[in-house]
């Protein structure tokens, strides 16, 4: 009896002093948002394939993968991570970063995740929706005021590039921007060459940049343009992402990249992960190459690209569509707190109930007739008809990739993570990214 008197005793205590603590560590959370959560998952960590129900054989298939893909002049290397269960049970890196210097690939390089971002800034938009800051279908233009009244591109002249427009139906909301559907594109990239040469006369930054502008004055100038169509109507991939970037700025009242920082890369632990990189991590970021005729890997060189980003320039323009540069690790952890329902290490970012709803198809079907995925507010998310297809995960996987060829999944009814990371434009025949979801989703054991 004294002995179980005693482990009581202890228990209390503990419990008091666990509460003690968290009381204290409350106030430093709540000045940046954070609340102590009474879930208390790990920070993501190294562990055995087997421990988690996973085959350490059968993900050896990804190194035949990648060798063999890498021998064919495909790609010049990559980085691949698997997780399962918050333990790293796969993490090599193969191939070249750079084949000009002859520097080889390591795990802790650092990619241009380019709209890899977005799934980050949207986070960071919902976790002011759910302070109560503003509702989703209001619309942007109570922030940002150049966004009252838009207009729809209605005839376009490309003698002189002047065009006529009809008023918008509706404003554009956040929603709108948060799921592609408020009718802004992407200038440079867009499908449509009107709102090429419109957006290029504006001067309108479309993916990231190394001159001295700041995202308020670029998104200030693309409130005043036309809309591919009125917002809500049709999917149109473009810039709303970065619409919300600025609009962070406006209602947090912090710096775009400061917010991120304080409020979801510190936290997380996500040391690597910049709009543009500090002096002593620059050596890690790996060249963008691409593919000559005769097979050869060469600097990737574009009239809209500039090497020296994220590394040289102002350094003042921070993308929340396209602008971060992260590592495999990183980027995974950041998952994991998505598969953890919003908390990771006893912080919670988001409530379960929130990233339920994200989840969810928010533009119905938009993206065609029964698609293999529908459109979240922050992923593209597997159907079951694209569960049942094959390959690609249970149904409620998410994804994305982005423009300079990474890519990443996470299925939460497996707790299966899946990245892969790569810096090329212009390959023809790279299969991994299907094949890299496949090969990690087949080592399941248990």
């Amino acid at each position: 009896m004294y002995y179980l008197y005693s482990f009581y005793l202890n228990v209390t205590v503990m419990r008091k002093l666990l509460y003690l603590a968290l009381l204290l560590l409350t106030p430093f959370l709540a000045a940046r948002a954070q609340t102590v959560s009474v879930q208390m998952s790990p920070p993501l960590s190294e562990g055995l394939a087997e421990n988690v129900g996973m085959s350490s054989e059968r993900l050896e298939r990804i190194d035949h993968l990648l060798e063999n893909t890498i021998a064919n002049a495909d790609i010049p290397g990559a980085v691949a991570l698997v997780a399962r269960d918050g333990e790293i049970i796969y993490h090599k890196a193969f191939g070249m970063a750079d084949i000009r210097s002859g520097r080889e690939l390591r795990t802790d390089d650092i990619f241009r995740i380019a709209s890899q971002t977005k799934a980050i800034t949207s986070t960071a938009v919902m976790m002011l929706w759910e302070e109560g800051r503003f509702r989703l279908d209001d619309p942007v233009s109570r922030f940002i005021p150049e966004f009252a009244n838009p207009v729809v591109l209605e005839t376009f002249n490309p003698a002189d590039t002047t065009y006529t427009t009809v008023e918008a139906k509706g404003e554009i909301t956040i929603r709108h921007l948060l799921t592609h559907t408020s009718g802004i594109g992407y200038g440079i990239i867009d499908a449509d060459e009107r709102f090429r040469m419109i957006y290029r006369k504006a001067g309108i930054i479309d993916l990231f940049t190394t001159e001295d502008i700041s995202i308020e004055e670029n998104v200030r100038r693309l409130a005043v343009l036309p809309l591919h169509h009125h917002p809500g109507e049709k999917y149109t991939y473009g810039e709303g992402i970065d619409v919300l970037g600025y609009l962070i700025e406006v209602i947090s009242g912090m710096p775009f990249d400061r917010f991120l920082r304080e409020r979801l890369f510190d936290p997380l632990g996500m040391d690597d992960t910049w709009f543009y990189l500090p002096p002593e991590k620059a050596g890690r970021l790996v060249p963008v190459q691409a593919r000559t005729e005769l097979g050869e890997w060469v600097p990737y060189e574009s009239a809209y690209y500039d090497p020296g980003y994220p590394v040289t320039g102002a350094r003042r323009f921070f993308s929340g569509g396209a602008g971060l540069s992260s590592t495999a690790k990183d980027y995974a952890t950041f998952l994991q707190m998505y598969l953890n329902h919003g908390e990771l290490n006893g912080i919670r970012f988001l409530s379960r109930t929130t990233i339920n709803f994200m989840m969810a198809n928010h533009i119905g079907d938009l993206w065609g007739d029964e698609p293999d995925s529908h459109l979240g507010l922050a992923f593209g998310v597997l159907t079951s008809k694209g569960q049942d297809r094959g390959g690609q995960g249970s149904k409620g996987t998410f994804n994305w990739g982005g423009y300079f060829n990474t890519q990443f999944f996470a299925d939460p009814r497996e707790q299966i993570i899946g990245v892969l990371m790569k810096q090329t434009r212009r390959q023809v025949s790279d299969n991994t990214a299907w094949q890299f979801r496949i090969l990690a989703i087949q080592a399941a054991d248990d």
